[in-house]
């Protein structure tokens, strides 16, 4: 037999191209779940949502919904927490590179930048389903019942690691200022994530609600004039009564 000859036998059986896994199939109709129920969640919330409602707009029978997530509150939380890990994640590391840039001497301002841009830079570029979560964010802060305990479970030790900065920027002022300050930042920021539309018709269409990149020129500088001032003002107080 030559080289060139081969021995007579069945053809070769062409491979067949494999679908996607058992796993594969969960992981994807999760996400689907998950991207129909922040939406609504961004819209109507907690209790302006049901589960027929997120079967319905994926087009699946809602008792599908029951067989990965055993109720709406536990899809609400899982929502919430999906997003939520990977934003913490991003100003961490945006908050230790900032202190390692200004070698352990920060600024009101430059803490607010690497904080509140690294968020706003996360729904300016991730689209419409980052935006729906900050919006879906937004209204789990404001609700006294169980949002105070979801955003202190997911987002304290980022916001613990700011105000620290915060405090070694201004190591005068009284402690209760540095909080209060962050106070009023957290406040402006989760109504600019809301996007309630009310700033586009108080300007008559001159400012966008959802412009974040607007936002993100103004919103540091802005609330560190008013946190320098706030702290160093009633540090100059004390000091004068004692």
């Amino acid at each position: 037999m030559t080289a060139r000859e081969k021995p007579a036998g069945k053809p070769s059986a062409t491979p067949r191209r494999k679908g996607p896994s058992r796993a594969e199939r969960r992981a994807e109709m999760t996400e689907r779940i998950m991207d129909a129920a922040e939406y609504l969640f961004s819209k109507h919330g907690l209790y302006g949502v049901t589960l027929k409602d997120v079967a319905k707009r994926i087009d699946v029978h809602h008792t599908l919904i029951n067989y990965y997530f055993d109720d709406k509150k536990q899809l609400f939380d899982a929502v919430f927490a999906r997003r939520a890990v990977e934003t913490s994640g991003r100003r961490m590391a945006a908050l230790d590179d900032y202190e390692r840039a200004c070698q352990g001497r920060p600024t009101v301002e430059g803490a607010l930048h690497a904080y509140l841009d690294t968020d706003l830079d996360t729904y300016i570029q991730g689209g419409e389903g980052w935006r729906n979560y900050a919006a879906f964010a937004a209204q789990v802060a404001n609700t006294p019942e169980w949002g105070a305990e979801m955003m202190d479970r997911h987002f304290d030790p980022v916001v613990l690691r700011l105000i620290d900065l915060l405090k070694k920027a201004l190591p005068e002022a009284a402690e209760e200022d540095v909080f209060w300050g962050y106070h009023f930042v957290t406040g402006a920021l989760v109504l600019t994530l809301a996007r309630t539309g009310r700033i586009d018709k108080l300007s008559g269409g001159l400012c966008r609600s959802d412009d974040f990149e607007a936002v993100k020129q103004r919103m540091a500088r802005f609330m560190a004039a008013g946190m320098v001032e706030i702290c160093e003002d009633r540090a100059r107080q004390r000091s004068s009564d004692q």
